[in-house]
């Protein structure tokens, strides 16, 4: 009952696919395998590019005593049971996946021995190791990022499946396999288990594109509301607004769209309105807004309507920052200790205030800020659209 993926684990590295810049000839791990030497070492990336297979082929390659643990799913008496075994063996090699969720008490079980080297330890995680990883673990293993795999290498994983023989009687003609690989967006376990699925939904073994169809049309991309994968995209989605790119804005409002994550899009475009725009096109901050409510009316799908005005919109107005950087500079001043006190006539008690809807224009000049930064400037206006220009005008004239 195992599924294909775990059929056609490698067992050396050289089975391994992609990964040339660990594995290619010269490379760091190749040469580690080479001259049969292993250390602690964390492989992080997107699931479905290798990580499990890489660690496989590494310690079938050296013929190294191992185990597999989960650090969610494996408690403590499970690590209680390896550490004994590593004793016995005079040495272990712990494949850990989701390390990143190692908690205290299984890492101050773990630490001692790999610090004395009785347990050398792969980890496996898809959350960036520098943000999510323990320092402690860290610091006693080597980190390497595996890469995204292309559509090249899952059809090298196709080919490689359809030629084992696990598959028997398997026929499929190469068109389907180029759908395949296209749909899994480089997550070959994917790729896998839909050509696996499409094997077993046949009465005579032979795939065409439209039982792979019928199965899943969509295509696979790495979106995990709890994980690094889903903050890439909503950081690329302001970061393409930001840079006016309505292409690449509107192609991550789509990935988002399709994960139905609604509320983290309001919530972006809602700080972007005002971060990114904000007095070059003030009007987008309220323009959002009714974005927000017409899709919270409406839902999925037809909430992607406004979406795609809104976000058309956002990427192609003005942008400027001043006056957030403007209180950002001016909050840097409270938390630096450089301020005063209120000065006297525009204190509640102030007898001298000058009301300034008393005089001309509504404008009387008198001084505001306290005595030891009177002639701090905070904003400092930008001139990527009229608006702006126009408040611009206006400060220039009210400070000379």
């Amino acid at each position: 009952m195992e599924p294909l993926a775990i059929k056609l684990r490698p067992n050396s590295i050289d089975e391994v696919i992609g990964q040339k810049h660990l594995l290619g000839e010269n490379k760091i791990i190749r040469n580690l395998v080479k001259n049969k030497k292993l250390f602690s070492m964390i492989l992080y990336g997107k699931p479905g590019i290798g990580k499990t297979s890489l660690a496989h082929a590494i310690v079938s390659e050296l013929n190294l005593k191992h185990r597999m643990l989960n650090a969610v799913i494996n408690n403590k008496k499970d690590f209680d049971i390896v550490i004994e075994e590593a004793k016995m063996y005079n040495g272990l090699v712990v494949i850990m996946d989701e390390i990143h969720r190692l908690n205290k008490d299984k890492q101050d079980l773990l630490l001692p021995y790999l610090e004395n080297g009785l347990i050398t330890l792969i980890g496996l995680t898809s959350s960036n190791p520098y943000h999510k990883i323990n320092p402690a673990i860290r610091s006693r293993c080597q980190i390497f990022e595996l890469h995204e795999l292309d559509e090249e290498d899952v059809t090298e994983g196709l080919n490689k499946a359809i030629k084992s023989n696990i598959l028997k009687d398997i026929k499929i003609d190469e068109e389907a396999i180029n759908y395949i690989a296209h749909l899994s967006s480089g997550d070959l376990r994917s790729a896998f288990n839909l050509l696996e699925v499409s094997y077993y939904s046949t009465s005579d073994y032979y795939i065409t594109i439209d039982i792979i169809k019928n199965i899943n049309s969509k295509p696979v991309f790495f979106h995990d509301k709890n994980e690094d994968g889903h903050y890439d995209v909503l950081s690329a989605f302001q970061k393409s607004i930001r840079g006016s790119d309505v292409n690449a804005a509107l192609h991550y409002l789509a990935r988002l769209i399709e994960a139905e994550d609604l509320d983290s899009i309001y919530r972006r475009m809602s700080v972007i309105a005002y971060e990114d725009i904000g007095l070059a096109n003030p009007s987008m901050g309220p323009k959002v807004d009714a974005a927000i409510n017409a899709c919270e009316r409406l839902g999925l799908p037809e909430a992607r309507i406004p979406l795609s005005v809104v976000v058309t919109e956002l990427a192609l107005s003005p942008k400027s920052n001043s006056a957030h950087i403007a209180l950002d500079i001016a909050l840097n001043d409270i938390r630096s200790g450089n301020t005063g006190n209120v000065p006297n006539h525009i204190k509640t008690s102030s007898t001298t205030y000058k009301y300034p809807h008393d005089y001309p224009n509504g404008y009387i000049k008198q001084q505001y800020l306290p005595d030891n930064i009177k002639n701090r400037k905070y904003y400092r206006p930008k001139t990527t659209s009229k608006y702006e220009t126009s408040l611009k005008n206006i400060y220039d004239k009210l400070n000379n």
